[in-house]
Formats: structure tokens, sequence, C-alpha cells
């Protein structure tokens, strides 16, 4: 009787255990999310490629891309867009314009643009191409904002020559990055390296779909660090962050969001941008460091959007002010480092004691000696983290610490779903059958406008609205209308009055302010 006892629960353990296991790994395997590169974790393209050892560097030697190249190649994307046509304001005159529905009523044709909105041109639908790198085996893959912005279609082509459909997780103009996903497991994607290793001189190598051509690699060296070029703007237009690694490895036009690797396979850098008069490759080419990479890439899959984080000061390089200038604010001549010219009060600048005048020399022991470098820190981390920062004040080193915070002045999460709310309505997703019926995709139905949400306030848009595109970009459910709009402030609503011709557009401030 003891016997069968003991047999009895052992069989019972066994049984517990082997669920437990499968639904764990079944949990995994259905959750879809990428949660950073495991540390040790080979890839396959990294483990077929003759000359790796479980991820350890190449051994020295003389200088050889081919090991490199075949390891990082089939991580290397092609990433082609599309986007549909689109309106543009009518700036004809009025007898060329086509008659709205509603003119007979009105009996002018500018009183109901008034009313209603702007009738609209179209242009012509636009294809361009560029290029992503494979972050994780499940699809994730970042390239830069600028080759996947306002596209309503996008294909992706693996190395391998498969095809897959992508859609934008989430992107950041202020670093002109982007995060698309394909539905795909089991895919190569490159190792992240570290940028803050690279040193000036070392070999790089350019991978990337330029001028629409097939998988390309070339080879250059590392010629600067931490290159400002005032290319990069965020959503409301102010300066981004830019700390870009200067190279002399030939990019072209279709190069944008391919990877620079170093000598160990390993990505350091999104290709970004060119010098060039003409458009085309003549002598240098920027890549966004890897280190800025991993962060934005984290909290766009995490959050949606970037937690971009500010010290709270505003601030000049040595070199960009004259003798004159620094005596006046009792700077020494020789100064190095950033110069601080205001502290707002609501910063974590001021609540730790900066003041204008000081000059910082170091961001968490790392010596900064312009603008870019000292974003290159900054842009690490997200409101609510902390830093030190070393300034100099009269001669004397002073280390203190920072907490840093948001743009508003505060500690919180940014998130999505909130802006989209200040529209102000009650939306629906247009129903398949009537989407059918007028012709389109699909859409988003205006059931109720409330009172004083932003199209009451700011438009004559009346219930029964159908959306179409937020931004130029099409959307076909509430869910995409919400994605769409994210984090953006300043957005452009278009659509038509089922049973009425013409498009119309409505623009609205969701800004608190």
């Amino acid at each position: 009787m003891k016997f069968k006892q003991i047999a009895f629960t052992v069989a019972i353990s066994a049984i517990t255990t082997l669920g437990v296991v499968w639904g764990y790994s079944k949990y995994l395997k259905e959750s879809n999310a990428y949660g950073g590169q495991l540390a040790g974790v080979l890839p396959a393209n990294y483990a077929k490629t003759a000359g790796y050892n479980d991820g350890a560097p190449l051994p020295a030697g003389a200088v050889d891309f081919t090991v490199p190249s075949q390891a990082a190649m089939p991580a290397v994307v092609h990433i082609k867009t599309k986007t549909n046509a689109k309106q543009i304001s009518n700036n004809l005159p009025k007898i060329q314009r086509q008659q709205n529905p509603f003119a007979d009523l009105f009996g002018d044709d500018d009183m109901f643009e008034q009313f209603f909105g702007r009738r609209n041109n179209i242009i012509p639908e636009q294809r361009a191409s560029g290029s992503g790198v494979l972050i994780s085996d499940d699809g994730y893959i970042v390239t830069n904002n600028h080759v996947v912005n306002n596209a309503d279609e996008i294909t992706v082509t693996l190395n391998n020559k498969k095809t897959y459909k992508a859609k934008v997780i989430g992107a950041d103009p202020a670093y002109d990055l982007a995060v698309i996903k394909v539905e795909a497991a089991g895919l190569p994607y490159l190792i992240y390296g570290n940028s803050d290793d690279v040193k000036i001189g070392q070999w790089v190598l350019a991978i990337g779909y330029p001028l629409n051509l097939e998988a390309t690699v070339t080879a250059g060296i590392v010629s600067a660090k931490a290159r400002s070029l005032n290319l990069n703007r965020d959503k409301a237009g102010a300066p981004g962050v830019e700390s870009f690694i200067q190279t002399d490895a030939a990019v072209n036009m279709g190069n944008s969001g391919g990877a620079l690797v170093n000598t160990d396979g390993k990505i350091i850098g999104i290709n970004s941008a060119i010098a060039s008069p003409t458009g085309y490759y003549s002598g240098y080419s920027y890549a966004i460091p890897v280190n800025i990479v991993k962060k934005v890439v984290d909290d766009i899959i995490k959050f949606g959007t970037v937690q971009r984080a500010y010290i709270g000061i505003a601030y000049a390089n040595p070199s960009e002010m004259t003798d004159e200038q620094k005596t006046k604010v009792n700077i020494p001549l020789d100064a190095t480092g950033i110069i601080v010219t205001d502290v707002p009060t609501d910063g974590g600048g001021y609540a730790a004691g900066i003041k204008k005048g000081d000059v910082i020399l170091k961001i968490n022991g790392v010596a900064v000696s312009s603008g870019a470098e000292m974003q290159e820190q900054v842009s690490r981390y997200k409101p609510g983290d902390k830093i030190t920062i070393t300034y100099s004040r009269n001669g004397k080193e002073v280390t203190t610490n920072v907490t840093l915070k948001n743009k508003a002045g505060n500690y919180d999460v940014v998130k999505n779903e909130i802006i989209a709310d200040k529209l102000g309505a009650d939306l629906a997703t247009l129903d398949a059958k009537k989407a059918k019926e007028y012709g389109v995709t699909g859409g988003v139905i205006v059931k109720r406008i409330k009172a004083d949400g932003a199209i009451e306030k700011q438009s004559r848009m009346k219930d029964g609205f159908v959306i179409l595109k937020v931004n130029d970009k099409i959307v076909n459910t509430v869910d995409e209308l919400k994605a769409t709009i994210g984090n953006n402030k300043d957005v452009t609503v278009s659509g038509f009055y089922p049973g009425y011709d013409g498009l119309y557009e409505y623009p609205f401030s969701l800004d608190d302010n």
C-alpha cells in the first residue's frame, strides 16, 4: 500500500512538472514581446559563420572583412515603402473646382468650405526604399524614421529573398529612428556592440541596399565621433538628438537604416545620413551610435514612444563663443566643456544646484566637450533616472547628482493613448459592410462630438464624418488612429461625409495650452 502511494505521488509530481513546463513555454512563445538581446545567446547567422567561437571577438591578424560580412548580411533587410495618393489644399480658382454637394444649400463653395473644411487635390502615389536591421529573432527591425515616415504600406525583404509585410511599432524624428515588425520567427539578427568603445581610425563596414541594389557591403574607417549636423528635428520642430559616428565607408541613397558594424560583425550604429552636395556619396557618411539606438528601441517597444530625459539647462559650446562673451559671463577664455547659459527653475539642474556660468565637464564620469557628446550620454536615460554631473565653478570642480525630468518638468511616463482622447469625440471603427459600400478599406466614424474637445472648439466637423487618414497616413480602425496620432500634438485628419462627394481635412492642435 505504501509503495502504491509513493508511486502515485511521483506520477502526480511528474505530470504537474510537465504541465508547468509546457504552459510556460507556450506563454513565452505567444507573448511575442521583444525584451532586449540576451547576453551569450548567439544567433544562427553568427554560429554558422566560420571564424566565430561562441561570440568571442575575432583573433587579431590581417584585415579580412569576409567573416563579419557573412555574419551580418543575413540580418540587414531591404525596406520598400508605398505612400498612397494624398490630398493637398485646392488652390485652383473657384470656377475650376468641382461643385460640392452642398453648393445649392449654401449658394457658394467658399461658404461650404468654411463650414465643413477644405476640398483637396491629389498628389500621386509615391514609392521609396531603404534598409533596416533585424534586432530579434521574432521580427523586430530598427531603421530610420525618414525611411518609413508617412508610409501606408511597408514591405521587408530578407537577404534570402523572403518578403513580409511590416507594421510600424513606433518612431521618433528627434532621433531619426523607427521600429517596425514582421510576423516571423527564427530570424537572423545582429548582436549589439558598444559604440562607446569605437575608436577613431578603426575599420567599419556599412551594410545596406543602396540605389535599390541587392545587399551591399562597403568598408572604411571611423573618421570622427559625436558629430552634429543639425538634421534631426522633433515633432514640434525643435533640434533633435545628434551624436553621429562619421566614417568614410561609401553610403548612398537606400543605405539609410542599414547597419554599421565592426570587424567582429556586431552592430555599432545605424547609417542615417551622408555629407554630399549632389545627394550621392562623396566622402563621409554618418551613423547613429548603437548605445542610443538600444535605448530608443526599448522605449518604443515598451511604451510606444521614447521617454526623453532632460537635465534642464540651456547651454553653449565654448568654441561657439567669442572671448568677449566668455568674459561677460566670467568664464575662462581657455574653458573646455559645456557652458551653462540658463537654468530654468522647474528643471533637474536647478534642483541640483547648477547655476548659469557653470562649465559642465563630465556626465557619469565621462568627459564631454560638446552638446552632441552631452546629448549622447543623457539620451540613454529616462525621466526619473539619476546621473552625476561634474562641473567647474570659479575654477573649482564640483560633482552633483541630478534627477532627470521630462520636457514638461516632471517624471511622468508619456503614453500614446492619452493624446488621441483630446479630439473629444466618440469614435468607432467603420463597419466592414459599410466600408465596402463606401468603397474604402476601412475608417473611423465620428459618432458623437463632445463639448469642449478639440473637434468642437477648433472645427465645424459634424457627427457622421468618416476619418480615413491622420497626418496623411491611412487609418482603418480606432486603434490605428490612436497609434498614428501617438504623441503628436499637431494633427490633421481627412475623410468624407457619407453620401457626398469630396474629401475634406481638419487640422487640430492637441496641446494642453
